[in-house]
Order: structure tokens, then C-alpha cells, then sequence
């Protein structure tokens, strides 16, 4: 929970790669999921993405123009069109206007813009969107907001924007970019909780009860500082974390291989999942027995982290040494730890990389080592953690070969590759209930009242 003490993950450095062998596995990738009818059943078109290797958030896309478009545009650098990113499906969309504001006033720039936008080169019948209230602030977020969706009322904030409840003092000029970067890290860890199926509703106008806000602070002059943690499904964020000379003095200070904004966030959501997933589920006994019992003193335990380290041991048990502080701390490292290894293979696969694909061989992992009998399961998540150790390695090389530190600077022992496979089984279940919900909320619907 506190920001001096986590040992984050980040999403590591740009790749220097040929714009058009991308460009092809892009094109590729894309005309084997076409072949796949969309009107295909479900478990099909779910068997075509696995065996294709496609990612389950994407983060390339293509413009109407053919160019390419990454996931934080919001237009297209080539030929200009508005885009708009669509989470629950995961598309970046280019946009036009719809609606009375076709006009030539419009096109030639002296019309305000539309309120509703349409996906450009659709017909009349299709879906109408808005832009999120933010995209014309410092947090420049490029969401949009079904029509139908009227949470936010006439100024709409998209399922991100609405997850924070504070911002810090705008007319303060450095609160300004510090805002922005930590709502870029939010939009990407909010588009991989979705795309992963996890409940992401707000605490503010969604889910009162069990819903998700963020606070981001800065500490007055004088004042306490701003501790970085979680309680009751609220996010408190240390606005200075979004400054980088001040995050890497803490992140060399304390002798952490990754501190990034990111990875805060990705952490602290670990720390609301286990209310969400873990306190009082199936999973408690389970959760228990890989991670320890979460009812030892935390107070005590932490005061102990900070006075003598993390164990010497920390290394063979766990995914960093602030994990071994505490059961809820290990939990959080490792379910950030989850999250940062699922979104950077979504992120190479939407470029046409693939760990499978690397010329490298390491010892594998078995079902046996994760001790459990859950075949099927078991399999896929292996599947991921070898497509992630040959990645890494790769990536490894080209960060000693452009002279910076490694890119995944870690070794995973056995217990934590455990510990990593009981998040994939929780996240797993947690989607296939979601699965078997929805047709039930669909059928009731159809009910004649």
C-alpha cells in the first residue's frame, strides 16, 4: 500500500521494429480472425482467437485510411480522423459526425462539434457514441460514451473518467501533466480489467456499495504526506508518482528493479480484488494456502519490512522482496505482476510477436509443477508463462544491446508461478460466471412485463 514500499511493475521500453513486417502480421492476424464467421458460436470464435494467438485486449489498430493507430490516439495522424476507443469491445474507432452537424458549416471548420458520433463509413441505423468529457481537459482521453448511457448526464465521462472521484488542484501548471499521465496508465489498466472480464463499476454513480474510485492527491506544504493505498474500494494516488525524477529517486533509493505509475495502480487493484474475489469466497481457503494467513498483524508486519528488509529468502517464495512483507502485499505484487505479463503479451501479439515464435528453448514448466489437477486450466496458463519467459528473454538481449537495464529483470520460482495460477484460475472463474450471467439477464429482458 505505501508508494516507498511497492516494488511496481511498468510496461517496459519501446521496441525499435520494421513498420511494415508488422503491418503484414498485423494484416495477417486479422484476415485469420475474419475467416471466422462473426455469427459463429461463441465457444468457436473463442477457440479461433486461442489458436491464433490473438490478443484478449488489443492495443493495434488501423485507421479507414489503412494507417496504423495505437491505443491511446484520438485521431489519425495521416488523415485526421476523430477516433474514439470503445472498451467493451476493445476497438478503436474511427469516428464521423452524426446526425445535424452534417453540414458544410461543420466540415469547413466554423461549426462547433458534434455531440454525437457515429463509426465513420457506417450506415445511418448504426450506433451513436460521445465523446468522455475529459477528451477537451489535461487528461486528454480519447473514450466514448454509448448514447443510451446517461450516468454522467449531458457531460459524459467514459467507464475510466468516471473512476476518479478527485483530482488534484488544476491551477496548480505541474498538477496539469501529472493528471494526464496517470490517467493514461488508469485508461490502459481499466481497458486490460475489462477486456479480462472483471467488475469495473464506479463507486460513484454504478456500485456504491462494492464499486471503484480513484483519489489523486498531493500532500499540502507542511503536510502528511500522500500515502499511496487502497481501503473499501477506494484508490488513494500520490499525484507526485507521475513525476519521473521524483519516482526514479524513490525507485534507487530503495533499490526497486521497477517503479512505474502503472504499476501503483495495477498494484492497488490488487489490493480491491481480494475484497471483491477473495474475503469470505471458495477461494479464501485456497488463497490461504498459497499465499499465508492475511490475519497476522499488517501493521506490525510492515514495521518489521521497513526495520530488517525483506527475508533473504524472498527470492525463492515470491515475485519481489516487498511481497514478502505481508499474505495481502504478496497477493497485490503478484496479481500486478499478472496483469503487467497478460497486457505486454497482448501488446506483442497485437504487433504480430509471439513468444512461440522465438528461437529460444528454456525448461519448461509441467501440470505436475503447479499441483493441481485442473488439466485444461493448467495447460493455457502454462502455455502463457513459456510464451512470456522466451518473449522476455528476447527483449532481455535487445535492452543489453541498446546498453539500458533489462527489460523483465526477474526470475519466477516455482511457489510464485503457483501463486500467479491461482490468480489466472480466480480471474477464469470470475470471467465464466460473468458468461453464464449474461444470458440470464438477456432472457429475463425478453420476458413481456
Amino acid at each position: 500500500m505505501n508508494p516507498v514500499t511497492t516494488n511496481a511493475m511498468r510496461t517496459g521500453r519501446g521496441l525499435s521494429v520494421g513498420l511494415a513486417s508488422l503491418m503484414d502480421a498485423r494484416q495477417a492476424e486479422e484476415r485469420a480472425a475474419a475467416s471466422v464467421s462473426s455469427s459463429a458460436p461463441a465457444s468457436i470464435r473463442a477457440a479461433a482467437a486461442t489458436t491464433s494467438g490473438a490478443p484478449v485486449t488489443p492495443r493495434a489498430f488501423t485507421c479507414r485510411c489503412g494507417r496504423p493507430l495505437f491505443f491511446g490516439n484520438s485521431q489519425c495522424l495521416a488523415c485526421h480522423t476523430p477516433l474514439g476507443y470503445e472498451p467493451d469491445s476493445h476497438r478503436l474507432m474511427p469516428l464521423e459526425p452524426a446526425g445535424p452537424a452534417l453540414t458544410e458549416a461543420h466540415r469547413n471548420g466554423t461549426a462547433p462539434p458534434a455531440a454525437f458520433w457515429r463509426e465513420a463509413g457506417a450506415d445511418s441505423t448504426a450506433a451513436l457514441w460521445r465523446r468522455c468529457r475529459n477528451q477537451d481537459t489535461a487528461a486528454a482521453c480519447n473514450w466514448v460514451v454509448a448514447e443510451g448511457d446517461t450516468l454522467s448526464g449531458d457531460l459524459p465521462l467514459c467507464r475510466s473518467c468516471r473512476l476518479t472521484r478527485t483530482v488534484p488542484d488544476l491551477s496548480v501548471p505541474e498538477h496539469l501533466g501529472w493528471w494526464n499521465r496517470i490517467e493514461q496508465a488508469k485508461r490502459r489498466l481499466v481497458s486490460s480489467l475489462i477486456g479480462l472480464k472483471l467488475p469495473v463499476l464506479s463507486k460513484i454513480n454504478e456500485d456504491p456499495q462494492r464499486g471503484l474510485v480513484f483519489d489523486l492527491l498531493r500532500a499540502a506544504p507542511g503536510a502528511p504526506p500522500i500515502i499511496t493505498g487502497h481501503k473499501d474500494g477506494v484508490i488513494t494516488i500520490d499525484v507526485e508518482e507521475a513525476d519521473d525524477a521524483w519516482r526514479e529517486q524513490c525507485r534507487a533509493g530503495l533499490g526497486e528493479p521497477y517503479r512505474t505509475l502503472l504499476g501503483h495502480l495495477r498494484h492497488e487493484t490488487g489490493h480491491y480484488y481480494w475484497q471483491r474475489l477473495v474475503q469470505g469466497s471458495r477461494w479464501l481457503r485456497p488463497w490461504r494456502v498459497q499465499f499465508g494467513d492475511e490475519r497476522q498483524d499488517y501493521a506490525a508486519a510492515l514495521r518489521r519490512h521497513y526495520m530488517q528488509g525483506p527475508r533473504a529468502d524472498w527470492g525463492q517464495h515470491f515475485v519481489s522482496a516487498y511481497a514478502s512483507s505481508h499474505p495481502w502485499e504478496d497477493w497485490a505484487e503478484t496479481w500486478a505482476h499478472y496483469l503487467h505479463l497478460v497486457d505486454t503479451l497482448d501488446t506483442a501479439r497485437s504487433f504480430g510477436l509471439d513468444g512461440e515464435r522465438v528461437a529460444l528453448n528454456y525448461e519448461r514448466y509441467t501440470v505436475k509443477d503447479l499441483g493441481t489437477g485442473e488439466g485444461a486450466q493448467a495447460r493455457e496458463f502454462l502455455k502463457l508463462m513459456h510464451n512470456w519467459m522466451e518473449l522476455t528473454g528476447v527483449l532481455n538481449e535487445l535492452s543489453r544491446s541498446m546498453g539500458v537495464p533489462d527489460y523483465y529483470p526477474f526470475v519466477l520460482s516455482l511457489p510464485a508461478v503457483r501463486k500467479l495460477f491461482l490468480v489466472h484460475r480466480m480471474i477464469t472463474a470470475t470471467h465464466s460466471a460473468a458468461q453464464a450471467v449474461a444470458p440470464a439477464v438477456r432472457r429475463s429482458a425478453e420476458v413481456p412485463s
